[in-house]
C-alpha cells in the first residue's frame, strides 16, 4: 500500500530532513520523491511505501499535518487508491 505526500509552504532548512524523519519514525519506505523551490515557495511530492506503518494510515496522516500546522507547511497524505481514482479520466 502506498501513499502520496505533499508538502508546500516557505522555503526553510530541513523541511525534508523532518518530513522523511517522521516518515522513518513510524517505518515508511520512501520510494519516491521530487521537490522545487520556486522563489521562496518549497513544493515537494513523495511516494511512500505504508503498508509497514507502525500505526493505523490515518494516525500517521494525522501527525504529518500536525508536522506541518508547527511548522507553517501544508502537508497533505493520501492513499495511492484514492490520488488514481481522483485523476483516473
Amino acid at each position: 500500500m502506498r501513499a502520496v505526500i505533499t508538502v508546500i509552504g516557505k522555503d526553510v532548512v530541513g523541511i525534508l530532513a523532518k518530513v522523511s524523519g517522521m516518515c522513518a519514525e513510524y517505518n515508511v519506505n520512501i520510494v519516491d520523491v521530487t521537490q522545487s523551490v520556486l522563489q521562496d515557495m518549497f513544493a515537494m511530492i513523495m511516494l511512500a511505501e505504508v503498508s509497514g506503518c507502525s500505526v493505523a494510515f490515518e494516525q500517521f496522516a494525522e501527525q504529518l499535518s500536525e508536522l506541518g500546522r508547527e511548522n507553517g507547511l501544508s502537508i497533505h497524505v493520501m492513499h495511492e487508491d484514492l490520488f488514481n481514482s481522483m485523476h483516473r479520466i
